[in-house]
């Protein structure tokens, strides 16, 4: 049996024969698979389950593939889930679109079972090697903003990837990540159509804005969880969450743990290095 702590995958494929054999085969590899038989019903188990990888399909009824990733992408607690289009003929602008509304991969029908495990794995080591990087920046940060906190701020900016096109961008992001910000609002602020940003920001830092705001306030939300008393409730609305549940889902997809919990071994560590 697997446990639902393991890597979740959702495999999102209105034809039944083939997203049974896609689920089986990544149960067997020890993946959480869940399957969605359209794109409604995906799109809800994305929101429930908050996957680390979504495999969706195209041509669907009632939602295709390009709205379910539009309304991923859209909402800040599914958009920075790793997204991989499955489909039977994939054309230069069907890539374009795709990548432009912030897809991560492509997979061509007929798909072998070692193809899409390839693809995933290919998903999930970019993955960890960012929360590696990111994970390295807390201590840093924390030492910083106690000793200069001048110096603090530009701690935190160092996250952002030195693109000066995109500075417009990061210095938003940077102003605003504690309110309840989207892409549409940075698209807004800086004069673009959220598209053409998303495509931009994507070819440019390999990331879409809504995940660079969720890596800022991840940011954040570890200073303050080993560095203060505030509650989680209280984090969660500082950082522009309005939903605590929200905010500690986000943070458990990031660290593979609650932030109660993660608090509570961080912060042991921190006293232990005082002593």
């Amino acid at each position: 049996m697997i446990k639902e702590s393991a890597t979740k995958i959702l495999v999102i494929e209105d034809d039944a024969r083939t997203r049974n054999i896609f689920v089986d085969c990544l149960a067997a590899e020890g993946y959480y698979a869940i399957g969605a038989e359209n794109g409604i019903v995906g799109v809800q188990q994305a929101q429930a389950h908050l996957p680390d990888v979504v495999i969706c399909d195209i041509a669907m009824p009632r939602l295709d593939g390009y709205g379910v990733l539009k309304a991923l992408r859209s909402d800040p607690a599914t958009a920075i889930i790793s997204f991989i289009f499955l489909t039977a003929s994939v054309t230069k602008t069907e890539i374009r679109r795709g990548m432009e509304m912030g897809a991560d991969d492509y997979l061509t029908k007929p798909t072998t079972v070692e193809e899409l495990l390839k693809a995933i794995a290919a998903r999930l080591e970019k993955r960890a090697t960012l929360r590696s990087w990111y994970d390295a920046k807390p201590a840093s940060f924390s030492k910083t903003l106690a000793t200069e906190p001048a110096k603090a701020v530009m701690a935190a900016k160092s996250i952002f990837p030195s693109v000066p096109e995109l500075k417009e961008v990061f210095d938003y992001i940077e102003a605003n990540y504690h309110q309840p910000i989207t892409l549409c609002d940075v698209a807004q602020a800086v004069g673009y159509s959220p598209a053409y940003l998303t495509n931009r920001v994507g070819s440019q830092t390999g990331h879409t804005v809504n995940r660079w705001i969720v890596e800022r306030r991840m940011v954040a939300a570890r200073y303050l969880l080993q560095n203060s008393d505030r509650s989680v409730e209280q984090i969660a609305t500082e950082l522009g969450y309005q939903n605590t549940c929200h905010f500690s889902r986000q943070f458990r997809q990031h660290h593979g743990a609650p932030p109660q919990a993660w608090r509570k071994v961080h912060q042991g560590r921190a006293l232990m290095s005082i002593a």
